[in-house]
């Protein structure tokens, strides 16, 4: 069974964590001083947020698995939508290890498929691609957002 992830940088971990545990009527099951993660089943979606150099925002959505055939299936699909994987093998990061598969929709949202299979200590040194829908540039452990344009919710209101 597949479980949603979404990943959002924040400026305050202390507010944020409040905030989203009072929305989620939850507690976080990983709690480190730059990183906190919910595993909720109602909604069935992994939330994790993390306080850092990078700008506040999402930083990717996801799809998380429970076993590599599971990875397989989604990274297959994704090459069947026409768009080029970076998969990672043994990946270090957000205090786990797993195997990966990274992808930039056609609007430049990074996407990560994985299947986590144990615990780290450390929130990681591997680099996760900055994808977006015609090139990759290197981030580290969570792809950072792509860089936006003006659009009709950014500009004045008449």
């Amino acid at each position: 069974m597949k479980r949603f992830h979404a990943h959002v940088r924040v400026d305050d971990l202390e507010s944020s964590v409040r905030f989203y545990s009072t929305l989620f009527g939850a507690v976080p099951v990983v709690r480190k001083s730059d990183y906190t993660k919910w595993m909720l089943d109602d909604p069935r979606i992994n939330f994790a947020i993390t306080a850092g150099s990078h700008a506040p925002g999402l930083d990717h959505l996801g799809l998380q698995v429970e076993s590599d055939d599971e990875l397989t299936t989604i990274v297959q699909r994704l090459d069947a939508a026409g768009q080029s994987v970076l998969r990672q093998e043994n990946a270090s990061c957000c205090y786990a290890q797993g195997n990966k598969g990274w992808v930039g929709d056609p609007s430049g949202i990074s996407w990560e498929t994985f299947h986590t299979f144990r615990e780290n200590t450390t929130y990681g040194i591997d680099v996760a691609p900055r994808l977006t829908a015609t090139k990759a540039a290197p981030a580290c452990c969570a792809p950072a957002p792509a860089a936006s344009s003006t659009s009709c919710c950014s500009a004045s209101k008449g």
